[in-house]
């Protein structure tokens, strides 16, 4: 079960400090689609919280779209994206809402087998031809404000997959997608309703990608000295401040906790010359150790570099794989 801590004489909500972490584990896949959260009756035993502000927090992901309440059951994680039933846009949809849904898990059941795409598209040619229209053109989306995200699953994507993939800021998607509507949108769990609501009625699938979970990173945080200064560098504005929500929810006050984008080399500069420990994405990896060698010379002992792993979850990677053809 996903632990999740509450500092209680933070300055930060505790709502929103739970908000966060929530938000994080359904991200990252600890809680996948279809599982059902806590009550509030076992997150209040855990976290100490009332189990109105737990409700509140619940009440707040279900209006962010991400959790659905069923009356008597509890409360589900969403199937998001590509995860529910595709849309082609096809009238024969609302005769057979389940048609869909239907071909494509038989259409994974025969490429499972070894069946060839054009063996498959003679048994089913409307949804293969879908699928080979959208794996023309992958975009990759995320808000303005974090496209270092973007940034980073575009890069992640790109060597995986080895195809172009295109960047494509979320406040710029619906134009995008109106001037070629074939094409399969990528994005973060962070992103997935924004991106939905204006890929759906297009007729364009949206997949979601599961970002790593930073498990063996948080069990470092666990066992940082008290009074430890830890950087944190990424492409991704929204990972700093996540990061540092949830590291403040575990930690408190005991760590001090300095964040940089990669090409603020100022603030990159300042925790080189003021942490211990440095956190960073591997495309932040030659970046910081370019800022390490400049300051080589002020330096008593350099920081310790430790590189977290891929963005993109491995399964994730698998899945585009597969939708998409590639396997």
């Amino acid at each position: 079960m996903v632990q999740f801590h509450i500092q209680p004489d933070s300055e930060i909500p505790a709502s929103t400090q739970l908000y966060n972490q929530i938000r994080f584990a359904i991200a990252s896949r600890q809680f996948p689609p279809g599982h059902r959260l806590p009550s509030t009756r076992q997150l209040a035993m855990q976290t100490g919280l009332h189990r109105n502000t737990i409700s509140k927090v619940y009440r707040q992901l279900e209006d962010a779209g991400v959790v659905d309440a069923r009356a008597g059951a509890g409360i589900f994680v969403r199937a998001q994206g590509d995860e529910g039933v595709a849309k082609t846009g096809s009238p024969l949809l609302a005769q057979y809402p389940e048609a869909n849904k239907l071909v494509q898990q038989s259409v994974d059941k025969l490429l499972s087998q070894g069946c060839s795409l054009s063996q498959a598209r003679e048994l089913f040619l409307a949804e293969i031809d879908w699928r080979l229209r959208c794996s023309a053109r992958v975009l990759v989306t995320s808000p303005s404000q974090d496209i270092g995200a973007g940034q980073l699953m575009v890069q992640e994507l790109e060597q995986a997959l080895k195809i172009p993939v295109q960047l494509v800021p979320l406040e710029e998607l619906e134009q995008v997608l109106d001037q070629a509507r074939s094409g399969t949108v990528v994005t973060s769990r962070y992103f997935i309703g924004e991106a939905e609501a204006i890929a759906a009625p297009r007729s364009v699938r949206v997949i979601p990608v599961d970002i790593y979970d930073y498990a063996q990173e948080m069990q470092l945080l666990t066992k940082l000295p008290t009074g430890s200064c830890l950087g944190i560098v990424s492409l991704s504005s929204g990972i700093l401040r996540a990061a540092e929500v949830i590291i403040h929810s575990l930690r408190g006050e005991d760590l001090l906790v300095m964040t940089a984008q990669t090409d603020d080399a100022y603030k990159l500069s300042s925790i080189v010359r003021s942490t211990q420990v440095i956190v960073c994405d591997l495309v932040s990896v030659p970046r910081v150790k370019a800022a390490i060698q400049e300051a080589r010379n002020d330096l008593i002992r350099p920081p310790q570099v430790i590189t977290s792993n891929n963005y993109v979850g491995m399964d994730s990677i698998e899945v585009l794989k597969r939708e998409l053809g590639l396997d």
